[in-house]
Order: structure tokens, then C-alpha cells, then sequence
């Protein structure tokens, strides 16, 4: 015979896990039957057991029970042991809100809570409508979540409370099932607080492994570690360079208040004041030390780190001669350029030179022709050369990121700007050299601010309001006329002739094409190709071509016939159809610009497009404006000469006044080719 038991509870969540909970106990025994009044009940109760969740439902679910003929149990319920973890979660004596739809059934949850020993945290009982006497930041709630006010940002749920197992004997025994049921009855819940035993040990596990790690951590830094509770002042953490600064060994410290630790009237006062963080100088033990403390306000902790100032400048020394190994370096050395021509052999011996002196070099070249191989070989050579080397690419940032870069910012100077602010590229090339590649593309603004740092070798940070004295040695380059520019009014003379003062022009490859069969054979061994061969008369087209891409072009032609290749050799079927380099007609293309110029033209001409189809003015502040939001932003002076360079090309007409620039047929052409490519 089956039996049969009538669940009733007050929210549609309760019933659920309740009725979960009494199929997982009884299993196939009793056959049970569930209801919420939140959903409404509809059917008449006669000659049942009902199982109330909550005695608080009696007078809702009174009017559907024939109370002669039915048997009622208000079952008793305890704490969701799927769940408890996350109460065992919160730091001690922490207050957090207990949030019950009724506040009698929140004290009664606290209670047993207490009852059962889960005591480490002050519980404040709560339902909706009363109000918060302290500064709640936490509160948990058994599935009621919904319930916890919105001020209130860490929102914990330990499920709905269960049937406890007192109630489950009640049960037990108006069905007088077996003594053996009620054994394996037993034995399931049994293995259940069994189980959650050895969740709660293995957490505790993990948590003691934590501190050990955490405590290895905290000896392991540099300075001096002080944690301490706000409130008692009793000190929690005390590292190992703590104790060498104080002369006192941890195990005395710990436990003890700072007051009985430190004798030093003005520490202490600073370390208990009650700022959220401040820093100060002070004398310990003959040794001067920078104490920084913070306030860990929902802990109740005070953190303090002890910097030893002598120790910390002996390691700035010990940096700038290590910062090889943060990645400021210079790869590249003379011995990496490749070539014996005359010509290149000439040009490294110039550079070698002009290593020697302290001036600012500016490298002429065209694009692909080893600007920044050259930079960074002049400094290696230089007497800067265990110093830092930084390089900024300044055609390939807005006007203000290039501007925080090589400048910083301080702390707050525009939105998004990070905590505490950000050293420039002056500041970390100090004592070193910074290479300013496509230096004919910053705009006026920049110029100006560059040509200060090279006349005072100071900077100042965005926001801020004192100057940084800075030693740092200026290579810059570019593949532009900076004469016609400064006849065009797009660069300063003064600042031109200040980047000059000593000058370095690179060969283009065509002026050495004796070098390219020693630059063949040294790509194909650097992309390990079993490739020894290269047809002669591949390399006869090689030396003919006029290689406005210069080395660069030259591998990159190298890499698509590599990867195209399948024979043994590369023969001259493989070269690039349609390039300028290999055909008989001499007629103007973009073949050699790098993905980022390709990129920047698409982008300029999709805009043109647009503004022309709308009938509007295609001026440069318009173009700046778009590219801003786009995956190439550029300055109105970067914009400038990007349209010079696209007029010459055919793709682009710049017209005085208000009528701006217009798109060509060529110019829509080659962007319908292009934007396939994207």
C-alpha cells in the first residue's frame, strides 16, 4: 500500500524544495502531493496527513483541510546544508542581514542558525518594511534573495531552509513504516552531514594551504608588511622584512597590539589615524623608510607597507643597468645589417660615428629601408647602450594618445585615466634613447611640445604642474620631405633643424642591388626553407626591379613565392602577378604600402564616399572627426598629408575653399578593391 502525504507551503520555491527533499528521503514510500498558496490551492483536504511548511501558513490553508479527519504536522526546518558553505564564507563577526519574507520566520532561521553553532557572524533578522540601524553591505537569505533591498550590493543565497529531521520521524511514525526504513531513513541523512563534513574539511583544507601560500607570499616581498584589526589594533600579519627593519620576531609581534610593538609615538598615531590611505617619512632603527598604510574598510583592517628608502634607490640603479630584461631594449646591433655594397657599407660606417656623439640623429629614408634597424644599432653602439631603448611608431596614434604616451598624465587628467597616473616615454627612456619613427607626421601641437623637451630636456605630464628633468638621447626618422613640409607650413623649421643637427640618409635597395642575393639567401634560412635554389633569372628580375617597398618588399615577395612554391626551386612563374616590380609598364600603384596605410587610405576614401553621397563638405576636421572612432584615428595634420599622398596617387583631387577634397574614379576603384580584402 502506498501512502500518501499532502505538502502545503507559502511560496511556489518552497514547495518545490521541500517536495524534492521529502522524494529524496521516502523515495517511492509515500507518494507525495504539493501545493503553494502563492499559486493557490483548489483542492478540499479530507483523511490526509498535511505537512505544513511553516506554521505561518495555518490560517491561509485552514479553510481547505477537514481538520476532523486530517493529521497535521508543522514541520520544524533547519539550515540548507547544500548551502551552508557560503555562511561559512563570511569573516568573522561581520553584521550581515538575515532577509525572510516574515521577520518571525528570519529570528526563528537566526536562532537555529545560532542553535547549531554557526555563530561566527552577528545576524540582523529582516523582512521587507523594517529598517537598517547600521551600514549593510552583505545579506543572505534562504531563496529569498528578491526580498534583499537594492541598496545592498553582495546578495547571498543559502537556499531554502529543509525539513528537519525530527519532523521526518513525525512522519515516520503516523505511517508506521518498518524499523528498517527508519534505519536507512537514518542512515541517509547520516551520510548526508557526513558528506558535508568533508566539504567543510576540505575548505578548510584549501583555506589553511591558502594561508600558507599566502603567508610565503607576503615574506617573500620586499618591503615591510604590517595588517592589523581597526578596531582592537591587534596585529594579524607581520612579515619577515618587517622583522629585520624592527628587530623583533613575528611570533612576539603577531597577536599583539601596536601600541606594545611600536615605541615610536608618531608612527603608531599615523598607523591608527583614520584616513583611507596617507603616507609618510619616518626614522626606524637608523634607517630611513616610507610607511604607506590603507584602510581595508569592509574588513575592519589596517594595512601598512615599510619601504626602505636606501635599499630602494640602490635598486633603481640596479634597474636601469637590468633593463635589458623588461623588454626596453635594442635588438639590433651593426653586425645585423646585411649587405657589402659600397654604398651600405658607407652608411653603417656614418652610423657607427654618429653613435659615438650625445646629439639628436634624424634618419632619412623610405619606407622599408631600416630606420629602426639603424636606431637601434646606434644605440647599442652608443655609450647609452645598458640603457633603456624605446621606440614609438608616431603615424600609428591619435594626436592625444601619441601625447600621453610620450609625455604621461597624471592621476585624474582626463577620463579614463589610470590610478596614480602613468610615466611617459621620456621619463622611461631617461638615460637612455627613444626612436621617434614617422616623426613628419605629428601634428603641430606635438611639434612644439617636442622641440621644448629638446631645448630645457624637460617634460611635464599631462594635468600636471612641475617639470621632470629627463636625459634621454632623440633618434627620429621618416620617409618624408620635412623641407617641403616646412615650405607647405606642416612642420617647424626650428624643430627640424634641432632633429638635425646630425643626419643619416638610408640607401633604398634599388641604389644596392648587389645585396639582394645576400638578403635571398639570409630570409630563406631565417623562414627554414629547404629551398636552396633560386633560379638566375629570378634573381636577374630581382636586381632589375625598382623595389619602392625596399627590403621589406623584397621578403614579402620572398614569402608569397615560398608559400605558392612546389617545387624545389623558386622560378620566375612565381612571381606576383600584376606587381610593378616585375611588369613592363611603368605605372603607378600602392603595392608597397604596409596593411597600416592601406588601412588608413580605405578609411579616409570610405568616408570621402559617404560625405559625397550625403552632398557634404569633405574637409579634414570632418575626416578626423570620423577616423577618431575608427580602427585608424588621425590627427587634421596627420589627415594633411595622408591626402597629399593619395592626390599623387591619382585617388584623390584637394580642392581650395569650402568645396574640400573629391574622390576620384581611380580612387573609388581601388577602394571597391580593397574593402573585398577586409
Amino acid at each position: 500500500m502506498t501512502h500518501e502525504l499532502i505538502l502545503l507551503a507559502g511560496t511556489k520555491e518552497t514547495e518545490k524544495t521541500l517536495k524534492d527533499q521529502l522524494q529524496s528521503v521516502f523515495r517511492n514510500l509515500i507518494s507525495i502531493k504539493s501545493y503553494s498558496c502563492d499559486e493557490g490551492i483548489t483542492s478540499f483536504f479530507t483523511n490526509s496527513l498535511i505537512v505544513y511548511s511553516s506554521s505561518l501558513i495555518e490560517e491561509e490553508v485552514k479553510d481547505y483541510i477537514d481538520h476532523s479527519s486530517c493529521t497535521i504536522i508543522k514541520a520544524r526546518r533547519t539550515v540548507n546544508y547544500e548551502y551552508i558553505d557560503r555562511i561559512f564564507e563570511l569573516p568573522p563577526g561581520k553584521k550581515i542581514l538575515y532577509v525572510n519574507d516574515f521577520l518571525k520566520t528570519a529570528r526563528e532561521a537566526v536562532y537555529n542558525l545560532k542553535r547549531l553553532g554557526i555563530d561566527h557572524v552577528d545576524y540582523i533578522p529582516y523582512s521587507p518594511g523594517e529598517t537598517i540601524n547600521f551600514d549593510a553591505d552583505t545579506a543572505i537569505s534562504p531563496g529569498e534573495t528578491g526580498l534583499i533591498p537594492d541598496s545592498i550590493p553582495f546578495k547571498i543565497n543559502i537556499g531554502v531552509r529543509l525539513i528537519d529531521l525530527n519532523t521526518i520521524t513525525r512522519i515516520i511514525h503516523h505511517f508506521k513504516l518498518s524499523e528498517q526504513v527508519t534505519f536507512d531513513i537514518t542512515d541517509r541523512y547520516t551520510k548526508k552531514i557526513i558528506e558535508l563534513s568533508k566539504r567543510l574539511g576540505s575548505i578548510n583544507q584549501k583555506a589553511n594551504t591558502l594561508n600558507k601560500f599566502l603567508n610565503r607570499v607576503v615574506d617573500g616581498v620586499n618591503d615591510g608588511i604590517l595588517a592589523f584589526q581597526e578596531k582592537s589594533g591587534e596585529i594579524t600579519v607581520f612579515n619577515e622584512v618587517l622583522e629585520h627593519m624592527l628587530g623583533m620576531p613575528a611570533a612576539t609581534a603577531k597577536g599583539k597590539k601596536i601600541t606594545r610593538v611600536f615605541q615610536n609615538v608618531e608612527l603608531t598615531q599615523f598607523l591608527k589615524s583614520m584616513e583611507e590611505e596617507n603616507q609618510e617619512y619616518f626614522i626606524l632603527r637608523q634607517k630611513n623608510v616610507m610607511v604607506y598604510r590603507f584602510r581595508m574598510k569592509s574588513e575592519g583592517v589596517v594595512v601598512a607597507t615599510f619601504k626602505d628608502l636606501d635599499e630602494t634607490i640602490e635598486m633603481e640603479k640596479v634597474r636601469k643597468r637590468e633593463l635589458q630584461k623588461s623588454g626596453h631594449i635594442a635588438k639590433y646591433t651593426f653586425n645585423s645589417i646585411l649587405g657589402s655594397s659600397p654604398i651600405i657599407s658607407e652608411t653603417i660606417s656614418i652610423a657607427r660615428k654618429l653613435a659615438r656623439s650625445e646629439l639628436p640623429i634624424l634618419i632619412v629614408g623610405e619606407t622599408g629601408t631600416g630606420k629602426e634597424l639603424f636606431s637601434s644599432a646606434i644605440h647599442n653602439e652608443s655609450t647609452r647602450s645598458s640603457s633603456p631603448f624605446l621606440a614609438v611608431n608616431c603615424s600609428a596614434l591619435s594626436e592625444d594618445l601619441l601625447e600621453s604616451e610620450l609625455f604621461g598624465y597624471v592621476e585624474g587628467a582626463f577620463t579614463g585615466a589610470l590610478k596614480g597616473g602613468k610615466k611617459g616615454l621620456f621619463e622611461q627612456a631617461d638615460g637612455g634613447t627613444l626612436f621617434l619613427d614617422e616623426i613628419g607626421d605629428i601634428s603641430m601641437k606635438l611639434q612644439t611640445r617636442l622641440l621644448r623637451v629638446l631645448e630645457e630636456m624637460e617634460v611635464r605630464k599631462i594635468g600636471g604642474n612641475k617639470n621632470i628633468p629627463v636625459d634621454v638621447r632623440i633618434i627620429a626618422a621618416t620617409n618624408k620631405n620635412l623641407e617641403q613640409l616646412i615650405s607647405e607650413g606642416m612642420f617647424r623649421e626650428d624643430l627640424y633643424h634641432r632633429l638635425k643637427i646630425l643626419s643619416l640618409r638610408l640607401p633604398a635597395l634599388r641604389e644596392r642591388s648587389t645585396d639582394i642575393p645576400e638578403l635571398i639567401q639570409y630570409f630563406l634560412s631565417t623562414e627554414q626553407s629547404s629551398l636552396a635554389k633560386v633560379d638566375k633569372e629570378v634573381l636577374n628580375v630581382f636586381m632589375q626591379a625598382k623595389w619602392t617597398g625596399n627590403v621589406r618588399e623584397l621578403k614579402n615577395t620572398l614569402l608569397y613565392m615560398l608559400t605558392i612554391c612546389e617545387e624545389e626551386r623558386l622560378t620566375i612563374h612565381l612571381l606576383p602577378k600584376n606587381d610593378h616590380n616585375f611588369s613592363k609598364k611603368d605605372h603607378t600603384t600602392t603595392t608597397s604600402l604596409s596593411l597600416n596605410q592601406t588601412e588608413e587610405y580605405r578609411n579616409i576614401l570610405t568616408q570621402l564616399s559617404v560625405l559625397s553621397e550625403k552632398g557634404e563638405r569633405a574637409g579634414r576636421e570632418a575626416l578626423s572627426s570620423y577616423l577618431n572612432h575608427s580602427s585608424t584615428p588621425l590627427s587634421v595634420q596627420q589627415i594633411r598629408s595622408r591626402l597629399n599622398e593619395l592626390q599623387k596617387l591619382g585617388y584623390v583631387i584637394i580642392h581650395r575653399g569650402r568645396k574640400g577634397t573629391e574622390l576620384t574614379e581611380s580612387g573609388l576603384k581601388w577602394l571597391k578593391e580593397k574593402s573585398s580584402m577586409f
